[in-house]
């Protein structure tokens, strides 16, 4: 498009009062080459009438607005998609993050060149093409047949979508099947209910808009969202479509040389597509969970007491009628239900417990009262979780004065002749042992996601077939599990229920529901060609000058969406539906041959060059502050509302996310005689906070790089740094800035500043 400019620099709250903003149009018109106007609240209705006047009348087509942080008054400053719009904050970010009693010629350099920034933006940004596929499919898969599975097929039917539903058993119902009752759903949360899995069996199979094949399992999955391809087996089965494991740069040499067995031996290459393969849009992982292996706690007679179960064995046995002892089938009238392992880990639960698994001991206990009016359950704990309502089907048991609820650190189980049990506890609530002689031992084994062991859904991706980095879910295959709750690490599939977290029935249903429309979300962002989240409605894509690359592989395996496939020679092959807009792999190109048309290295590397560093003054260093937009810009935002002061020597640059951070910012930066680069991103590791789930430690480890560069050009490794920021640090964010600008200022200028 053939660009006409105009900037816009409002004087409203404060800014007026802080700015000269006669000196500042001053430099948007002769630096920048941009007529500029003023106005004392652009987003009132007369200010953005000025705006508007301006595009229908000038033919203004790339605004300018030096106005309020970009996180707010978004539609006032929004004049439709074929126009350009940037906004520099000179508001939260400057008027409000200096002291009345500021040094007024560095709070107006401070504006100078958040402007001089923002109209290079403005002259670098390119109105985007949307990615859109020629075929959308407007199918959805779900896998598995249990709750979860039967109401996400249910709901998206309802809602006017094709389903297919996949159970690799004969029989659909999962679980639920072999439940004799269920939690309670309603007042007076007392009473144990039916189970609902018959009711939901019956209208998946009524419903003429969905498909359902037992037996069967997903052997790969293909393609992108709106354009997956996936192929079916039987249960069990092997074929050359099966899904290829994933093979690294070292096993690809080491199979070429012959010392290592190709794993995929026999297997379609993961590019290939089977013809006779099914078409889905996008995809709701419902395969549940497994029992924890509780094995290993032998003192408790797992695996050696045949009367010793767990409390998904319980269920089955209680499902088929009375409850009765497995070594000799004589009626059960006492029952310990164990739900921490005792012995040396006391404070612990078994693996993957959770409040259900809590729940579950509640309802079982009622079980043997209902089979025996003079049965006796004993309920041995470390943790009872009962959250909301459930706290009264707790009470009620609590009132039964068959079931006997204690604290306690069981020590160990012991078989007598006839098979019967005695269990040994001590630390009651009471402060004495406790020996129980009972039936049965009931062991409450967690509810393990059937993610953490399987491939599950068997991708054809270059990044392997299973979801990435489970070991720092626990198995679970969460994306940002708080902020966007059934995405997975691979767009356009999502999880639901015992997959996704431990859940009751309604929880389940509810959870299914949600994932079902995550799933249509996903299919109509893909026919419109945006983006499905975190960036919803981004119309952006990373575009790739082939010409330039090398074929390092890097933008392949940094992508922490498997967005990225490559040829047999390496070669970077995008699935821009795949893609979640972060920039990652532009990040991490040596070449600089990724950007998108609204964010690219050329783009950000100008703005850093557009900032004016001073001559050789050591009262005037300058920073640059490279700054997530998902949690360290609102926290920047946020203490610029509450006025905690921001140091006028940093300039701050938004980033999608740090993992987009290339290195060639930082060597610009540094120089051009910047004193210091700082970048404030996402905390990562066990209490990862980052929307793109590794952005920030991908950045914090290219930063641990960069020091032998700094090193060559004689500069201090100490320039540059890395801080993880959570969104409700506001109040530290100052003292974090202010601490490196100091540390910095000891070091003195930097060398290169003048040159």
């Amino acid at each position: 498009m053939d660009k006409k400019y105009c900037a816009y620099l409002c004087t409203g709250c404060g800014i007026g009062d802080a700015i000269d903003i006669e000196a500042l149009s001053g430099v948007v018109s002769s630096e920048m080459g941009m007529e500029c106007k003023t106005h004392q609240a652009f987003c009132s209705a007369d200010g953005r009438a000025l705006i508007e006047g301006d595009i229908n009348e000038n033919g203004i087509n790339t605004v300018v607005v030096g106005a309020c942080s970009p996180r707010v008054m978004q539609d006032e400053f929004n004049f439709g998609d074929d126009k350009i719009t940037v906004r520099a904050n000179l508001r939260e970010q400057v008027a409000w993050s200096n002291p009345e009693d500021a040094d007024k010629e560095y709070v107006q350099e401070q504006a100078s060149d958040y402007m001089r920034m923002a109209c290079t933006q403005a002259k670098k940004t390119d109105l985007p093409d949307p990615f859109q596929l020629e075929t959308v499919s407007r199918k959805i898969l779900v896998m598995g047949g249990g709750i979860a599975g039967l109401t996400a097929a249910k709901e998206a039917a309802a809602a006017g979508y094709e389903v297919t539903l996949v159970e690799k058993s004969d029989v659909l119902g999962g679980k639920a099947v072999n439940w004799r009752h269920s939690f309670p759903t309603k007042a007076p949360w007392t009473d144990m209910e039916t189970p609902i899995v018959n009711d939901l069996i019956q209208a998946v199979q009524d419903s003429d808009r969905i498909t359902v094949k037992t037996g069967t399992e997903v052997a790969r999955t293909s393609g992108a969202p709106g354009n997956y391809t996936v192929t079916f087996k039987q249960t069990g089965t092997k074929g050359e479509w099966d899904a290829p494991a994933r093979v690294t740069v070292d096993q690809q040499d080491a199979i070429a040389k012959g010392t290592m067995e190709d794993p995929n031996a026999g297997l379609k290459n993961y590019m290939a597509t089977n013809p006779d393969g099914e078409k889905f849009g996008a995809v709701v992982v419902a395969t549940g969970w497994v029992p924890a292996d509780v094995s290993e706690y032998e003192h408790l007679g797992a695996g050696k007491f045949q009367n010793v179960v767990t409390n998904a064995e319980f269920e089955k046995i209680a499902g088929q009628g009375k409850i009765v002892r497995p070594s000799d089938g004589k009626p059960v009238e006492s029952v310990a239900f164990i739900q921490s392992p005792g012995g040396a880990e006391h404070d612990k639960d078994f693996p993957y417990c959770n409040s259900v698994t809590s729940l579950v001991a509640l309802k079982q206990a009622k079980y043997v009262r209902e089979d025996n009016p003079n049965g006796k359950a004993y309920i041995l704990y470390q943790h009872m979780r009962t959250p909301g309502s459930m706290e009264l089907f707790y009470k009620a048991a609590q009132n039964d004065d068959g079931i006997f609820l204690t604290k306690a650190n069981v020590m160990n189980v012991e078989e007598g002749a006839d098979g019967s049990l005695s269990v040994a506890a001590e630390d009651t609530l009471l402060n004495e042992n406790l020996n129980l002689n009972v039936d049965m031992v009931v062991l409450a084994a967690g509810m393990v996601p059937t993610t953490k062991d399987a491939n599950v859904i068997n991708l054809a991706y270059r990044q392997g077939p299973k979801f990435l980095d489970l070991d720092l879910f626990d198995g679970y295959a969460d994306s940002h599990f708080i902020c966007f709750p059934y995405e997975t690490r691979r767009t356009g599939v999502y999880t639901c229920g015992g997959v996704r977290k431990a859940t009751t029935v309604d929880e389940t249903i509810d959870d299914a529901t949600g994932a079902a429309l995550k799933a249509i979300q996903c299919l109509e962002s893909v026919d419109r060609g945006v983006s499905v989240h975190p960036r919803s409605g981004d119309k952006t894509y990373p575009e790739f000058f082939m010409q330039r690359c090398t074929q390092c592989k890097r933008c392949t395996e940094e992508c922490p969406f498997g967005a990225i496939d490559d040829d047999e020679k390496g070669t970077p092959l995008p699935n821009p539906t795949r893609c979640r807009r972060c920039g990652t792999c532009m990040g991490a190109c040596p070449e600089r041959i990724i950007g998108f048309k609204d964010y690219n290295v050329d783009m950000i590397g100008s703005m850093v060059k557009a900032i004016e560093v001073p001559d050789d003054d050591e009262d005037k260093l300058r920073f640059v502050a490279f700054v997530c937009e998902n949690d360290a810009y609102p926290a920047l935002d946020m203490a610029g509302m509450r006025r905690l002061g921001l140091n006028n020597l940093v300039r701050v640059i938004p980033v999608r996310c740090l993992g987009s951070v290339n290195m060639v910012w930082i060597k610009d930066a540094m120089s051009a005689g910047m004193d210091g680069a700082i970048l404030l991103g996402c905390q990562y590791g066990d209490d990862y906070q980052c929307h793109f789930v590794k952005g920030s430690e991908i950045a914090s480890k290219r930063m641990e790089n960069i020091g032998e560069t700094l090193g060559s050009l004689g500069l201090e490794v100490e320039r540059v740094a890395v801080r993880q920021i959570a969104i409700n640090d506001y109040n530290k964010i100052p003292g974090i800035i202010n601490e490196f600008v100091e540390e910095i200022v000891e070091m003195g200028p930097n060398p290169f500043k003048g040159f």
